[in-house]
């Protein structure tokens, strides 16, 4: 079934294409913008929300046809995205207070920040107040010893510095493996890049400009085997070889990294649910 089109603004260049997602999941509205660029961009923003940008001039057949071929990309991270969004938030800080995905395993959190220098001082932790009585004072007068998660060092910290913290984690993780996992797919590949960068991105594993010979490379692939990451890096470099996701750019792929689809799958899941398989 092809994506529908409606109109958003008659004087507006961004229209919203209707994707339905497959094995019936639904249909999720694309933004399509057409704009002076050279090619198809796609993004998944916070929410779910799917943006992409179009050159001037693209035909709508072309646009629905990009679409439906990356239907299961977008689907994976819509859901990744209204999982973040919408997920419980307590629940959310007591995963991360007491584990951590970190290279395809679930790790102590604290244990993980403190070996990267990354382990903020301890906060007592927050409690509600009723008068001079407080709940957390409340539990542990009822059992007799402190309550779950107070005698953790990140006890004091929300969701939010929690996730800002992760981050960080992940970052000086994929800093200090890119180097060695780039060094090792060049030689074999016979091509290089000038640049690599770490970013945090939202929408995408990694990023290349075949014009600069440049690839960015995403931190969150930190939490998941080592083996995504490599397969990432040889995903950018193949860009070096041949721009496009065409056939040859498939087959170069499969050449050098045989395992691309089911390592490609592991992506689309959550980190926790691959963890310690």
């Amino acid at each position: 079934m092809a994506p529908r089109r409606t109109r958003r603004q008659a004087t507006h260049a961004t229209e919203t294409f209707a994707l339905p997602l497959p094995d019936g999941a639904g249909i999720v509205e694309v933004a399509v913008t057409r704009k002076r660029v050279k090619k198809l961009n796609l993004r998944v923003g916070r929410g779910g929300q799917v943006r992409m940008s179009a050159p001037l001039g693209t035909p709508d057949a072309a646009i629905r046809v990009f679409l439906e071929r990356r239907a299961e990309w977008i689907a994976a991270h819509v859901a990744r995205q209204q999982e973040r969004t919408h997920g419980s938030a307590s629940l959310a800080a007591e995963e991360l207070r007491a584990t951590v995905p970190l290279w395809g395993t679930l790790i102590d959190t604290s244990k993980a920040l403190a070996a990267a220098g990354l382990l903020p001082p301890a906060r007592p932790p927050r409690a509600r107040t009723f008068g001079s009585f407080t709940a957390q004072h409340a539990a542990d007068t009822r059992t007799g010893e402190p309550s779950s998660g107070t005698n953790t060092p990140l006890a004091g910290y929300s969701t939010e510095e929690l996730e800002r913290l992760i981050q960080e984690l992940y970052r000086h993780k994929v800093e200090q493996a890119l180097p060695a996992v780039a060094a090792q797919a060049e030689r074999r590949m016979g091509v290089s890049a000038k640049s690599w960068q770490v970013r945090c991105m939202t929408s995408r594993w990694g990023s290349c400009t075949p014009a600069r010979q440049t690839i960015r490379i995403s931190s969150a692939l930190a939490a998941y085997p080592p083996a995504c990451l490599e397969m990432v890096v040889v995903h950018e470099l193949v860009h070096l070889l041949e721009p496009s996701h065409n056939a040859r750019f498939h087959a170069l792929l499969d050449r050098f990294c045989p395992d691309n689809r089911a390592l490609g799958k592991l992506l689309r899941q959550p980190p926790r649910a691959v963890a310690n398989l």
